[in-house]
């Protein structure tokens, strides 16, 4: 297992950017290459963040997200998902950017990833009660986590390493959420928000 001292880890750049996005791609493949993974394993991790603000986008990258993958002992990663990744058993995910940037830059476990899960699920209905319909911010596709990719990517978790925790490390804040309030996990708390940062914030989910 990948043994990662996360005092290492330098802010490389915002959430969904290409060089977070890569980052967090080569981070994954060193995790897969330094585990003990069965040679027949076949899993795949994508993350596509939708509607990021133009910022973070080029020419050559028009896609915010990365992935990386194992297929019979072939590791590989990078910003460019196709179908080669998804297609392939793992966990697949497309998420408005604006709903999940500010909490995934919070270190946790796995204690705090269920209340992070739980404040996600509070703001999204608090922000179907006050638009009057739900809200479209994408899902999870896909989520199926083998036994040894569980074991290697959170490999140090509750001491604040983990694939996670390495990423959140790796990523700046964005100007969006400054003066935002927000949960004790870096959750936006839509019910503290005044109505201006209530459309700014929709505006920024492109709801």
């Amino acid at each position: 297992m990948l043994n990662i001292d996360i005092n290492t880890i330098k802010e490389v750049g915002e959430f969904g950017s290409r060089e977070w996005s890569k980052a967090c791609a080569e981070f994954g493949v060193k995790i897969l290459e330094s585990a003990d993974l069965p040679s027949d394993l076949v899993w795949a991790f994508s993350e596509i963040y939708s509607s990021p603000p133009e910022r973070l986008l080029t020419d050559d990258y028009q896609q915010s997200g990365y992935f990386f993958m194992v297929n019979k002992g072939k590791i590989s990663g990078g910003t460019e998902i196709t179908a080669d990744c998804t297609d392939l058993p793992g966990f697949h995910v497309k998420m408005r950017w604006g709903y999940i940037c500010n909490q995934s830059r919070t270190l946790y476990g796995f204690e705090g990833q269920k209340q992070r899960s739980e404040e996600e699920k509070i703001l999204k209905q608090d922000m179907e009660n006050y638009l009057g319909y739900s809200p479209d911010l994408g899902g999870i596709a896909s989520s199926y986590w083998p036994q040894p990719i569980i074991d290697a990517l959170s490999h140090g978790v509750e001491e604040g390493a983990g694939l996670h925790n390495i990423a959140a490390k790796s990523q700046m804040v964005s100007p969006e959420f400054a003066g935002m309030p927000v949960t004790e996990m870096g959750v936006p708390d839509f019910k503290k928000m005044s109505e201006e940062q209530k459309s700014k914030f929709i505006k920024l989910c492109d709801i």
